[in-house]
């Protein structure tokens, strides 16, 4: 019998596990089967809790709701500092864990927590690609997992699902594909965005990676200041923060919002 948690970050949701005894392992299937909406738990990933490797407070693991294991999630990552908090009775002020995509910080701000990412790479502005025989232009950038953004005048009318795929899947993107996001511009400082994410295979209510990635591209185009706030498809508006250097690049990320329990429970072997 395995205990787990269910978290979510701005309806992002995940089943979260302490394995720092390593003592769980569980296959592809078996984690598909547990974030199923009808057969299992029902969640957007899976987070695990692994014991560090190269110095960090510990080590995160993070698998789409398909099984695979991914490099980072924004959503994940913050519900992972708060989930390791509790762990701890609750007496942290700040927290590192390690991820594929690098160390991440996370800092506990009341009920909300605030994550310090990686640093964005592979930054592309201006791409015309054709999506569902429609042309866009479309912009990338990797915040831990690749993105491609797109920006829309009406936000509620995009079909994110059958324009997401075909982003997601585009050969431009090929061969590990990509998360897609759609961004309407509110206000210089604050924008909404949609988004499909890899390995879900659908729109999910908030992705903490797509919404640095909006905010970055934004930046990008319209030189709107930090922090830039994010509305999300579940309903709550987060905040990002970034630090342009001399050279263009950008640091100290980071990336404000809630990170929620909303039940527990027991598993029974699988």
């Amino acid at each position: 019998m395995v205990n787990f948690w269910k978290m979510n970050g701005a309806g992002n949701d995940f089943v979260v596990l302490d394995n720092r005894d390593n003592a769980l392992s569980l296959s592809k299937a078996e984690i598909a089967s547990l974030c199923h909406r009808q057969r299992g738990i029902g969640a957007d990933g899976l987070l695990a809790v692994e014991p560090a490797e190269r110095g960090a407070d510990y080590r995160m693991r993070y698998y789409n709701a398909d099984g695979g294991e991914a490099e980072m999630c924004g959503n994940g990552a913050r519900c992972f500092a708060r989930f390791v908090n509790f762990l701890e009775g609750n007496t942290l002020e700040k927290t590192t864990f390690e991820t594929i995509a690098g160390v991440i910080e996370g800092e506990f701000a009341g009920d909300r927590v605030r994550i310090q990412l990686s640093n964005p790479f592979d930054l592309k502005l201006n791409q015309l690609l054709a999506l569902d025989g429609v042309s866009h232009t479309v912009h990338s950038v990797n915040t831990g997992v690749p993105h491609a953004v797109v920006f829309v005048d009406d936000l509620p009318a995009v079909e994110v699902k059958r324009f997401g795929a075909a982003t997601r899947y585009h050969t431009h993107f090929a061969p590990a594909g990509t998360n897609a996001n759609f961004v309407k511009v509110l206000s210089p400082d604050h924008i909404a965005i949609r988004t499909y994410e890899r390995g879900v295979e659908d729109e999910t209510l908030a992705c903490g990676t797509g919404m640095v990635a909006c905010a970055i591209i934004h930046h990008e185009l319209t030189g709107a200041p930090s922090p830039i706030c994010v509305d999300v498809a579940g309903g709550d508006t987060l905040q990002v923060g970034f630090t342009q250097t001399a050279s263009g690049g950008y640091e100290k990320v980071t990336l404000l919002g809630p990170a929620d329990f909303t039940f527990a429970g027991t598993l029974s072997p699988l």
